[in-house]
């Protein structure tokens, strides 16, 4: 009992810790964890976690790949220029940043093993690439069982498809290198990232690529968790259908110059702006319309905050166009602030180290 409450304070510790970033380098070995491990597997970008000293360090790769024809003096080229790949029948999959590499020499888009938050059905290939991607992160850990959590989504409530699946593959797969896998919702990771000074009670909301995740937990608990299947992916193709633009230009758009502080200077930043409300709109009606309709809803004493997370709600003014929108909805259950999370990047991939922690044996 003594030690379970150790690793629990170790687990608060660590929800304090400042998050040192890293992107993966090509050529670089994966890692070979001594201690438990935290990991964001997204639709855009796998996060792992390491509990280091003062700080948690992560390390991203992009979760993208990218396939050319099989020859012998291919292969030796890609082997001499430390670019990361496998080989499987008459073709190479190149991955991570290195396949973002050959898309943009080829002028044309990557490939992706998950889409709207969950294993692609339209890749034969995507779970191998999937194992491969995350084997360029880490490796078999020193000591055999060490726990891993992983993020994975909530149930969708604008689909009707199930989680269970995406789940046990990853689980499979982590349980053949060598870990104790456990999974921890993607809104929960948010909440245990960041509400440690509010005692772990709140409403986690963690935007990314391919969907948008939601928790509302007491203590800790999840008590409702839930995703909607629309996030900066989204964006991206209205955005595009909506100017006659690329999805990948407007993604670069949206990522270097675009801010929701400001007025829209032309058509592609007007269609942002219109979509980032809509997707904000989506979200809060969903919120509303889940919890007005569950009984599981605690009576909490005091209002709680939001806390938001993620690529998606990067952009400057996303905080303030969100509060504006709230103002529209009649949620049961009172709001303090809203919050942008300290690294929205990583916030789930820090979750899930600190979700680690508190279950290591």
């Amino acid at each position: 009992m003594t030690e379970e409450m150790g690793n629990i304070d170790n687990a608060i510790e660590a929800s304090q810790k400042t998050v040192v970033s890293r992107e993966k380098e090509t050529g670089e070995d994966a890692e070979r964890p001594k201690g438990p491990v935290g990991l964001d597997i997204g639709t855009s970008h796998i996060v792992m976690a390491q509990n280091k000293g003062k700080n948690i360090h992560t390390i991203k790769q992009l979760n993208a790949f990218f396939t050319i024809p099989y020859s012998k003096f291919t292969k030796k080229i890609l082997v001499d220029n430390e670019v990361t790949f496998f080989e499987k029948g008459d073709m190479f999959y190149i991955l991570g940043y290195s396949a973002e590499n050959f898309a943009n020499m080829f002028n044309t888009n990557t490939r992706r093993t998950m889409e709207k938050g969950l294993l692609s059905a339209r890749e034969d290939e995507g779970i191998n690439v999937l194992q491969a991607i995350i084997g360029t992160l880490i490796k078999r850990p020193k000591n055999p069982g060490e726990v891993i959590c992983f993020s994975m989504p909530g149930t969708p409530v604008d689909s009707g498809q199930s989680v269970v699946y995406h789940e046990s593959i990853i689980k499979m797969y982590l349980a053949t290198l060598g870990y104790n896998p456990i999974s921890i919702n993607e809104g929960l990771a948010t909440v245990m990232a960041e509400l440690a000074e509010d005692n772990f009670t709140g409403i986690g909301i963690s935007m990314g690529g391919g969907m948008c995740n939601i928790c509302l937990a007491y203590l800790s608990v999840p008590v409702i968790t839930y995703s909607i299947q629309k996030g900066g992916d989204y964006i991206d193709q209205m955005v595009g259908i909506s100017v006659g633009e690329p999805a990948t230009k407007v993604k670069t758009i949206k990522e270097s110059t675009f801010r929701l502080a400001k007025p829209p200077k032309n058509r592609v930043e007007t269609a942002l702006q219109i979509y980032y409300d809509d997707l904000i709109h989506t979200l809060l009606h969903s919120l509303q319309d889940v919890l007005h309709s569950s009984d599981k809803i605690p009576k909490i004493a005091k209002p709680i905050p939001i806390v938001l997370a993620g690529g998606t709600a990067l952009p400057t003014g996303f905080k303030e166009h969100f509060e504006k929108a709230l103002k529209e909805f009649n949620l049961p259950i009172d709001i303090s602030e809203v919050r942008i999370a300290e690294d929205p990047l990583n916030t789930t991939a820090k979750g899930a180290m600190v979700m680690a922690l508190s279950e290591e044996i």
